[in-house]
């Protein structure tokens, strides 16, 4: 079984990765292993853990786990939505297509960190952005089946689940706080994506499905 260890943004991600990636991933001879990104360390007791606020923070944390060397892969789980722009890189992205964007971002960050087994992964635009593959899920989940025909009308409006933006107002999680006031990420979230199913995830988010085929690929080497 080969080991990736990931660094994740925080506990929504922490979750994803052990309840909906890890067990499809373990058949194909994978075991993904998250840590939360460290927001802040402290001389006594427990660091502070999550969100991603400087790309100096994200650095040190990638250096600590690329020096196991049993591990196959080192990979990230951020969202690109709000990410920082100190970020290695940033001032150099020249596409305004979101998906070429963001894909031009992890080849910088991957290009400086210089390591052959790390990979840069960015969730497009951010995690939420998966659970508008099926909006009625949302609703069935959360027990508000009076928002499902507006949730299936903003999904409409896009391509791909991957496509709803980034606007202060408008990206995917903000949509949902404005219809779902209930809505909780570390909570919902997961359950969501549980509820759709990953195969249907991968289907309509090919951002998130090309990261998934390099995990899986970890297994055959």
């Amino acid at each position: 079984m080969k080991r990736v260890l990931m660094l994740v943004e925080g506990p929504t991600e922490d979750r994803f990765v052990k309840d909906i990636l890890r067990p499809h991933l373990e058949g194909k001879g994978v075991t993904p292993i998250p840590t939360i990104l460290t927001t802040k360390k402290v001389k006594s007791g427990p660091d502070f853990k999550g969100g991603v606020r400087s790309f100096q923070q994200v650095e040190g944390d990638l250096r600590s786990l690329l020096r196991d060397s049993d591990a196959a892969l080192i990979t990230t789980m951020f969202d690109y939505y709000g990410f920082p722009k100190d970020f290695h890189g940033w001032g150099d992205v020249k596409s305004q297509e979101p998906r070429q964007r963001v894909a031009e971002l992890e080849a910088s960050v991957n290009q400086h960190v210089n390591h052959s087994r790390f990979r840069a992964h960015l969730t497009l635009h951010e995690y939420e952005g998966m659970l508008f593959t099926d909006p009625d899920c949302i609703s069935a989940v959360l027990s508000a089946p009076r928002v499902a025909e507006r949730l299936r009308a903003i999904r409409a409006q896009f391509a791909d689940p991957e496509q709803i933006n980034d606007g202060q107002d408008t990206a995917p999680s903000k949509r949902l706080v404005q219809l779902l006031p209930q809505y909780q990420k570390r909570l919902h979230g997961p359950l969501v994506v549980g509820r759709i199913g990953l195969a249907k995830v991968r289907s309509e988010c090919p951002h998130f499905d090309g990261w998934l085929r390099t995990l899986e690929s970890i297994g055959d080497y």
